[in-house]
């Protein structure tokens, strides 16, 4: 069976191609079939979000690209930015993953499909429609989106260890 585990930038040629909805590139083992049914294992650290057009390099040498399989999501909409906004704020405060979109001059929100959110966004005036896409959400503020080049190849981040000073602490 094909392993990957390590993430690589760029390749001259594609061996494969891995489709895998939003809950899968959540796990950092998995065990799935490549477009071409062979099976492949995955092995990364924990945390680690297996991203669309992502490239990873098998312990055979082939490159395998990582694609994000369209799935039940909402479209979120509002008339005005800060009405978007607003829903934004709320599907935060509820730990929703969210995905943000609309560079085109269209801004949406795009969550899992959940029942009692669109009841929630329906209530704050957002249009929540129904869409069959690709789900990417944000990493979130300690989701990794900030790397050192040195760390560039890692596939998670590394927690700086941070010193707490507590009042009874004295300067040395």
């Amino acid at each position: 069976m094909l392993t990957l585990h390590t993430k690589i930038d760029a390749a001259d040629k594609i061996d494969g191609e891995l489709i895998l909805p939003f809950e899968l590139r959540e796990k950092s083992r998995l065990r799935a079939s490549l477009t071409s049914g062979e099976d492949v294992a995955i092995f990364t650290l924990r945390g680690t979000v297996l991203r669309d057009g992502e490239l990873f390099r098998g312990d055979d040498g082939r490159v395998i690209k990582i694609i994000a399989a369209a799935e039940m999501t909402y479209r979120v909409t509002c008339a005005t930015p800060r009405d978007l906004l607003r829903c934004a704020f709320h599907l935060g405060n509820r730990h929703t993953q969210a995905q943000v979109g609309g560079t085109d001059g269209a801004p949406f929100l795009r969550i899992r499909k959940d029942p009692v959110l669109k009841d929630m966004l329906k209530g704050l005036g957002a249009t929540v429609s129904e869409e069959l896409a690709a789900f990417e959400p944000e990493a979130g503020a300690y989701g990794g989106g900030h790397q050192h080049a040195e760390d560039r190849n890692l596939l998670a981040p590394i927690p700086l260890r941070q010193k707490i000073h507590r009042p009874s602490d004295t300067d040395a």
